[in-house]
């Protein structure tokens, strides 16, 4: 069996991150082959470098570069996949008239969120809407995701996201981190995730600064692409800025969530968030949006709360509450690995891809 995975890029990111894990799995399991076909050279997760695959560049010289088809259908005469596993939107409408084509079977991985605008003025809708059609399976990582692009069910699964636990055995030294990003306060709160439109930082430092009113033993912390920017430092008071930590993207996640006693994620819409994932893998108890693939993963009252979309008064009590009671954060925290080990595990996941991979193929 060969596997062509398809992707846009492999910056910091959920879909990213998925797919590095299952390539990292997938390149112990000789019966199965596998190349990355990637249209950009901005790559994050550089382990792939080390998995001994070959990687192809399909660059674009403009966002409407009709030849990446042609590069893409020469690529596939040359090394004959048997399947094609594309990630994203953009990669499942170059994907299609290639397999078509070339008699390719179509794996359609663009389900990654849970959309709440659903028209053509929504790009991934508007593609879902033209590739569906032509794909033979399609994929999501959430229940939610799948009836938000309302997929056809007759080709539809749904695959978690599943979390290595080998990734947490070599967090780094709390006191040493702490040192680095000079935080001396008792408690710290963090959120992990890129200053994007979807995600609602605004609201997370309003609940911050809420609390902030009213105590001053928490530093708060933001992790993630643009987190550093002017604009996100603009959503914060003069006189607080100095309970804040805006650090950015970090290659070491891991060991930054591992100081946090609170993990946050405020945002619109979600898949399943790996943030989410990585917050629950190292015991954290998590205070997230309600709403798409999170309410999946959260059991709320037991592992985390949920909370009301851009309510900062509903966040900040949350928080509240777990600072206030160790013996709760202790028990979510628990709860929430024993979660993940049991149904977001990279062994479910690989199992799921494998199944289906195999079931793609005829039997000889």
């Amino acid at each position: 069996m060969k596997i062509l995975f398809f992707i846009d890029c492999l910056t910091s990111g959920g879909k990213e991150r998925r797919l590095t894990e299952l390539m990292k799995a997938l390149s112990l399991i000789p019966e199965i082959k596998f190349e990355l076909v990637i249209m950009s050279h901005d790559i994050h997760y550089e382990e792939i470098f080390d998995l001994n695959i070959s990687i192809h560049y399909l660059i674009r010289k403009t966002k409407k570069d009709i030849s990446a088809f042609y590069k893409l259908f020469k690529l596939c005469r040359t090394i004959k996949p048997d399947i094609i596993h594309c990630w994203d939107s953009m990669t499942a409408v170059y994907s299609v008239p290639i397999c078509k084509i070339l008699s390719i079977s179509l794996i359609n991985g663009l389900v990654a969120d849970s959309p709440q605008k659903r028209n053509v003025f929504n790009n991934n809708w508007l593609r879902a809407k033209l590739t569906f059609p032509f794909s033979d399976y399609i994929i999501g990582n959430s229940k939610a995701g799948i009836e938000a692009y309302n997929a056809p069910a007759k080709k539809s699964h749904v695959i978690y996201n599943g979390f290595n636990f080998s990734r947490i055995k070599k967090t780094l030294d709390k006191s040493a981190i702490r040192k680095l990003v000079d935080i001396d306060t008792k408690f710290v709160i963090g959120m992990v995730a890129s200053f994007s439109e979807l995600k609602d930082f605004k609201t997370y430092f309003k609940a911050a600064q809420l609390i902030l009113d009213s105590r001053t033993d928490v530093t708060f912390v933001a992790i993630g692409k643009n987190t550093d920017s002017i604009l996100a430092r603009s959503l914060i008071e003069n006189k607080k800025i100095m309970h804040f930590r805006l650090l950015g993207v970090k290659s070491d996640v891991e060991s930054y969530i591992d100081i946090m006693d609170v993990c946050v994620l405020s945002t619109f819409t979600e898949g399943i968030s790996n943030s989410i994932l990585e917050y629950m893998a190292l015991g954290k108890p998590v205070v997230a949006t309600s709403g798409g693939g999170t309410n999946e993963i959260i059991v709320n009252n037991k592992t985390g709360f949920l909370v009301e979309v851009s309510n900062h008064e509903d966040l900040a009590d949350k928080i509240q509450q777990l600072l206030n009671h160790e013996i709760l954060r202790s028990e979510m925290g628990n709860a929430g690995r024993k979660r993940i080990k049991e149904v977001f595990s990279i062994e479910s996941m690989l199992d799921k891809y494998i199944r289906l991979y195999n079931g793609i193929l005829p039997v000889q």
